[in-house]
Protein backbone atom coordinates (compact mmCIF):
# COMPACT_ATOMS: atom_id res chain seq x y z
CA UNK A 1 0.00 0.00 0.00
CA UNK A 2 1.23 3.47 -0.90
CA UNK A 3 2.09 5.65 2.12
CA UNK A 4 1.62 9.34 1.27
CA UNK A 5 3.27 10.62 4.47
CA UNK A 6 6.36 8.51 3.82
CA UNK A 7 6.43 9.70 0.20
CA UNK A 8 6.21 13.41 1.19
CA UNK A 9 8.78 13.08 4.02
CA UNK A 10 11.31 11.37 1.76
CA UNK A 11 14.44 13.46 1.11
CA UNK A 12 15.09 14.58 -2.45
CA UNK A 13 18.49 16.23 -2.40
CA UNK A 14 18.87 18.39 0.71
CA UNK A 15 15.15 18.86 1.40
CA UNK A 16 12.05 16.71 1.83
CA UNK A 17 9.63 16.33 -1.04
CA UNK A 18 6.95 18.06 1.08
CA UNK A 19 9.09 21.23 1.51
CA UNK A 20 10.08 21.25 -2.16
CA UNK A 21 6.45 20.99 -3.31
CA UNK A 22 5.36 23.61 -0.78
CA UNK A 23 7.99 26.14 -1.90
CA UNK A 24 7.18 25.51 -5.56
CA UNK A 25 3.49 26.13 -4.81
CA UNK A 26 4.14 29.34 -2.82
CA UNK A 27 6.63 30.65 -5.39
CA UNK A 28 4.17 29.89 -8.18
CA UNK A 29 1.43 31.85 -6.42
CA UNK A 30 3.78 34.71 -5.57
CA UNK A 31 5.11 35.07 -9.10
CA UNK A 32 1.81 34.80 -10.96
CA UNK A 33 -0.47 36.59 -8.51
CA UNK A 34 -4.15 36.64 -9.35
CA UNK A 35 -5.56 34.69 -12.24
CA UNK A 36 -5.07 36.40 -15.59
CA UNK A 37 -7.92 38.09 -17.42
CA UNK A 38 -7.73 35.45 -20.16
CA UNK A 39 -7.96 32.64 -17.59
CA UNK A 40 -11.02 34.21 -15.96
CA UNK A 41 -12.72 34.73 -19.32
CA UNK A 42 -11.90 31.14 -20.25
CA UNK A 43 -13.52 29.87 -17.06
CA UNK A 44 -16.67 31.90 -17.67
CA UNK A 45 -16.82 30.64 -21.25
CA UNK A 46 -16.40 27.04 -20.05
CA UNK A 47 -19.16 27.45 -17.46
CA UNK A 48 -21.64 28.77 -20.02
CA UNK A 49 -20.80 26.78 -23.13
CA UNK A 50 -19.32 23.45 -22.01
CA UNK A 51 -21.45 20.50 -23.04
CA UNK A 52 -20.40 16.92 -23.61
CA UNK A 53 -22.09 14.98 -26.35
CA UNK A 54 -23.31 11.41 -25.83
CA UNK A 55 -20.56 10.27 -28.18
CA UNK A 56 -17.87 11.95 -26.03
CA UNK A 57 -19.34 10.37 -22.87
CA UNK A 58 -19.32 6.95 -24.60
CA UNK A 59 -15.67 7.38 -25.63
CA UNK A 60 -14.63 8.23 -22.06
CA UNK A 61 -16.73 5.44 -20.56
CA UNK A 62 -15.41 2.78 -22.93
CA UNK A 63 -11.75 3.89 -22.75
CA UNK A 64 -10.95 1.14 -20.24
CA UNK A 65 -9.60 3.22 -17.36
CA UNK A 66 -11.33 3.91 -14.03
CA UNK A 67 -12.60 7.40 -13.23
CA UNK A 68 -13.00 9.01 -9.80
CA UNK A 69 -15.48 11.86 -9.44
CA UNK A 70 -14.51 13.57 -6.17
CA UNK A 71 -17.02 16.09 -4.90
CA UNK A 72 -17.87 18.03 -1.74
CA UNK A 73 -21.34 17.40 -0.33
CA UNK A 74 -21.78 21.06 0.63
CA UNK A 75 -20.68 22.57 -2.68
CA UNK A 76 -23.19 25.25 -3.68
CA UNK A 77 -21.30 26.40 -6.78
CA UNK A 78 -21.20 23.02 -8.54
CA UNK A 79 -23.95 21.06 -6.85
CA UNK A 80 -23.59 17.43 -5.83
CA UNK A 81 -26.53 16.50 -8.06
CA UNK A 82 -24.47 17.32 -11.17
CA UNK A 83 -21.53 15.15 -10.03
CA UNK A 84 -23.86 12.24 -9.32
CA UNK A 85 -25.49 12.64 -12.72
CA UNK A 86 -22.06 12.62 -14.40
CA UNK A 87 -21.09 9.47 -12.45
CA UNK A 88 -24.31 7.80 -13.63
CA UNK A 89 -23.60 8.75 -17.23
CA UNK A 90 -20.06 7.35 -16.98
CA UNK A 91 -21.19 4.11 -15.29
CA UNK A 92 -19.55 1.59 -14.87
CA UNK A 93 -16.20 3.37 -15.32
CA UNK A 94 -16.87 6.07 -12.72
CA UNK A 95 -16.76 5.88 -8.96
CA UNK A 96 -18.50 8.64 -7.00
CA UNK A 97 -16.51 9.86 -3.99
CA UNK A 98 -18.57 12.20 -1.79
CA UNK A 99 -16.64 14.04 0.92
CA UNK A 100 -17.60 16.45 3.69
CA UNK A 101 -16.58 19.75 2.16
CA UNK A 102 -17.60 22.44 -0.27
CA UNK A 103 -16.24 23.82 -3.56
CA UNK A 104 -12.58 23.60 -2.47
CA UNK A 105 -12.85 20.07 -1.13
CA UNK A 106 -9.22 19.34 -2.10
CA UNK A 107 -8.11 22.05 0.37
CA UNK A 108 -10.68 21.21 3.04
CA UNK A 109 -10.16 17.43 2.97
CA UNK A 110 -6.69 16.89 1.46
CA UNK A 111 -6.10 13.53 3.14
CA UNK A 112 -9.39 12.04 1.90
CA UNK A 113 -8.85 13.43 -1.61
CA UNK A 114 -5.33 12.00 -1.70
CA UNK A 115 -6.60 8.60 -0.51
CA UNK A 116 -9.25 8.62 -3.26
CA UNK A 117 -6.58 9.45 -5.85
CA UNK A 118 -4.32 6.69 -4.52
CA UNK A 119 -7.25 4.25 -4.83
CA UNK A 120 -7.70 5.42 -8.42
CA UNK A 121 -4.00 4.92 -9.22
CA UNK A 122 -3.99 1.45 -7.63
CA UNK A 123 -7.14 0.49 -9.53
CA UNK A 124 -5.55 1.66 -12.79
CA UNK A 125 -2.40 -0.35 -12.13
CA UNK A 126 -4.26 -3.54 -11.18
CA UNK A 127 -6.72 -3.38 -14.12
CA UNK A 128 -9.66 -3.70 -11.74
CA UNK A 129 -13.04 -4.80 -13.09
CA UNK A 130 -15.07 -1.66 -13.79
CA UNK A 131 -18.20 -3.04 -12.09
CA UNK A 132 -16.19 -3.62 -8.91
CA UNK A 133 -14.69 -0.12 -9.15
CA UNK A 134 -17.96 1.70 -9.64
CA UNK A 135 -19.93 2.12 -6.44
CA UNK A 136 -22.57 4.70 -7.16
CA UNK A 137 -24.64 6.13 -4.29
CA UNK A 138 -28.36 5.52 -4.11
CA UNK A 139 -30.13 7.41 -6.86
CA UNK A 140 -32.05 10.39 -5.56
CA UNK A 141 -34.74 12.40 -7.23
CA UNK A 142 -34.42 13.07 -10.96
CA UNK A 143 -34.25 16.81 -10.45
CA UNK A 144 -32.54 18.92 -7.78
CA UNK A 145 -35.68 21.08 -7.66
CA UNK A 146 -38.29 18.42 -6.86
CA UNK A 147 -41.31 19.66 -4.91
CA UNK A 148 -40.84 17.16 -2.07
CA UNK A 149 -37.25 18.26 -1.51
CA UNK A 150 -38.24 21.92 -1.36
CA UNK A 151 -41.03 21.21 1.08
CA UNK A 152 -38.91 18.97 3.30
CA UNK A 153 -35.61 20.78 3.31
CA UNK A 154 -35.13 24.53 3.45
CA UNK A 155 -31.41 24.08 2.82
CA UNK A 156 -32.13 22.88 -0.72
CA UNK A 157 -34.06 26.08 -1.41
CA UNK A 158 -31.19 28.19 -0.07
CA UNK A 159 -28.63 26.25 -2.09
CA UNK A 160 -30.73 26.63 -5.24
CA UNK A 161 -31.17 30.37 -4.66
CA UNK A 162 -27.45 30.78 -4.05
CA UNK A 163 -26.68 28.86 -7.23
CA UNK A 164 -29.11 31.08 -9.13
CA UNK A 165 -27.47 34.21 -7.73
CA UNK A 166 -24.04 32.92 -8.78
CA UNK A 167 -25.35 32.35 -12.32
CA UNK A 168 -26.91 35.81 -12.41
CA UNK A 169 -23.61 37.31 -11.23
CA UNK A 170 -21.70 35.43 -13.94
CA UNK A 171 -24.23 36.60 -16.54
CA UNK A 172 -23.83 40.18 -15.39
CA UNK A 173 -20.03 39.93 -15.56
CA UNK A 174 -20.21 38.36 -19.00
CA UNK A 175 -22.51 41.07 -20.42
CA UNK A 176 -20.57 43.89 -18.74
CA UNK A 177 -17.34 42.51 -20.20
CA UNK A 178 -18.96 42.21 -23.62
CA UNK A 179 -20.33 45.77 -23.38
CA UNK A 180 -16.97 47.23 -22.33
CA UNK A 181 -15.17 45.36 -25.09
CA UNK A 182 -17.75 46.53 -27.66
CA UNK A 183 -17.54 50.13 -26.39
CA UNK A 184 -13.72 50.05 -26.60
CA UNK A 185 -13.80 48.76 -30.17
CA UNK A 186 -16.37 51.36 -31.23
CA UNK A 187 -14.29 54.16 -29.68
CA UNK A 188 -11.21 52.95 -31.58
CA UNK A 189 -13.18 52.75 -34.83
CA UNK A 190 -14.52 56.31 -34.44
CA UNK A 191 -10.99 57.57 -33.77
CA UNK A 192 -9.76 55.91 -36.94
CA UNK A 193 -12.65 57.11 -39.10
CA UNK A 194 -12.80 60.64 -37.66
CA UNK A 195 -11.97 63.15 -40.40
CA UNK A 196 -8.80 65.15 -39.89
CA UNK A 197 -9.15 68.93 -40.02
CA UNK A 198 -6.80 70.62 -42.40
CA UNK A 199 -6.10 74.28 -41.73
CA UNK A 200 -5.98 76.51 -44.73
CA UNK A 201 -2.72 78.31 -45.18
CA UNK A 202 -2.99 81.96 -46.15
CA UNK A 203 -0.55 83.15 -48.77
Amino acid sequence: MFDMKEYLDEYVGSSTRRKTLYYEYVNGLSSTGMQSKHGFEGQINACWTHKMTCQEIDIIRSSGFPIAIIHGRDDVVAQLYNARRLAERLHPAAKMVELHGAHLVSHERPHEVNMALIDLINASKSNVNMKEWSKLPERESESPMSVSNIGDNKAVVLVTLYSLLVKIQLSFLFFMGFFLMFFGHMRNITRILKPVRVLSVES
